[in-house]
């Protein structure tokens, strides 16, 4: 009883205060204000729900024990206290980190919108020289207007997030599930179509360089259209589609795009990601599980096979400029399930070369089938040497490989439900 009563005592002011407007539209401003009011649940609820108990930097397997071993009103203490603690939490259920980082989401936007909102201030102030001019843009003038525009490109990413959301139904479009959410620097952000756990097919795509959450649009899209995809081919088919967004990623292609550091630290977190992934499914076999790389998406990927075992049936590397080895059967799928799609004016896997992110190997180089170099050589994927399936692609440059009613997304989708043969492939 004495243990209610404390309990009771802590609760009771903070949630007093977790009070919304009349009616039934939440505003920005109730959002801003339920955020602070958790903070004071956090401190309220001390040591019967601390955030040091969540099981931080902990593998996938031990943060699904630790949320198993719960009691359901102590889940719903963590996530309500902890949403970004338990959203962040790889191996836990879709629908649950679901709940806690669309909670997240919520309150950064409107936090994000508040901000933006606030009045500039003073522009001017006199010349502390004094001399000409007479006045000067004011410090706290100049930080105003690098922080509108940090916070413009913030809510860009954000509305794009929004924007799916909000497309749920649209010609069958299903529920979309926020599996990460972040919105410093570049952002991070991964989102599904479908419920990942319960799907029969599971695909997920990691993009390359210049991704980011002020222009995540068309990683979004990209993924609802290979969905899209997937139902025309096999209508009613259990497919989940995932754009994972879970590194930073390179900036510039002169210079970023030629490091191995990128995918040499966000490898780490896909491998990670994708055994989380295989956890809340219950399991290697309970779905089928490709992975799409496109450009230096496919660095990260091939960085993660060869670091440890990735929870994937089968690799796709798309306009990709090198996975850091030098053939398909080093990949921990087995070449006979690593898929190559490369157009013939994509300039990248030309420029991976120059960089030095392909593999090498010893062997002999060919184009359609005819013999023109041997000896010690690097090849990236869309190489005949490195040996994966080479599919036929009828869109050109880098960034044309999921448009719609193309071959080239067809194959991809196809190689996702497993109807290997067929997959259209070069000769």
């Amino acid at each position: 009883m004495r243990e209610a009563t404390e309990i009771d005592g802590r609760y009771a002011g903070a949630l007093r205060r977790l009070k919304a407007g009349p009616g039934l539209d939440v505003s920005a401003a109730d959002l801003v204000d339920a955020a602070a009011d958790t903070k004071a649940l956090q401190q309220a609820a001390g040591k019967y729900a601390d955030d040091d108990r969540i099981p931080h930097g902990k593998s996938p397997k031990e943060n699904a024990d630790w949320w198993n071993g719960l009691s359901q009103e102590q889940r719903d203490e963590y996530a309500t206290l902890y949403p970004a603690s338990v959203g962040a939490l790889d191996g836990l259920p879709s629908s649950v980190r679901d709940d806690a980082n669309r909670t997240v989401f919520a309150e950064t936007r409107a936090q994000i919108q508040t901000d933006l909102n606030k009045p500039a201030p003073n522009q001017y102030v006199p010349n502390p020289n004094g001399s000409y001019p007479a006045a000067v843009l004011s410090p706290e003038y100049k930080q105003w207007q690098k922080d509108q525009e940090r916070l413009k490109e913030q809510l860009a990413g954000s509305d794009s997030i929004q924007a799916r959301f909000d497309a749920t139904g649209e010609g069958g479009l299903p529920e979309a599930y926020l599996l990460g959410y972040d919105k410093e620097g570049i952002g991070r952000a991964i989102i599904a179509n479908g419920n990942p756990d319960t799907a029969d097919h599971t695909a997920v795509y990691v993009p390359g360089t210049k991704t980011n959450l002020k222009a995540f649009d068309e990683d979004i899209s990209r993924m609802t259209d290979m969905w899209r995809e997937t139902q025309a081919l096999s209508p009613g088919s259990n497919v989940s589609t995932i754009t994972w967004f879970g590194y930073e990623a390179p900036q510039s292609v002169a210079t970023d795009a030629t490091q191995k550091d990128y995918a040499y630290n966000g490898s780490p977190k896909l491998l990670q990601f994708m055994d989380g992934l295989e956890t809340a499914q219950g399991g290697p076999d309970k779905s089928h599980t490709t992975i799409i790389g496109h450009s230096y998406g496919s660095t990260v990927v091939g960085d993660a096979s060869n670091k440890g075992d990735l929870a994937a049936d089968d690799i796709v590397a798309v306009g990709s400029p090198g996975m850091l080895t030098g053939r398909a059967e080093d990949l921990d799928v087995g070449a006979d399930h690593v898929w190559s799609a490369a157009a013939t004016s994509d300039v990248v896997p030309a420029g991976g070369k120059l960089a030095g992110l392909g593999g090498y190997t010893w062997g002999v180089e060919t184009w359609n089938g005819v013999p023109y170099h041997a000896g010690y050589v690097q090849t990236v994927p869309s190489d005949e040497l490195f040996g994966a399936h080479r599919m036929d692609v009828d869109t050109s440059g880098h960034t044309s490989y999921w448009e719609r009613d193309s071959e080239s997304l067809s194959n991809q989708a196809k190689v996702v439900i497993g109807e290997y043969d067929k997959v259209n492939e070069d000769d």
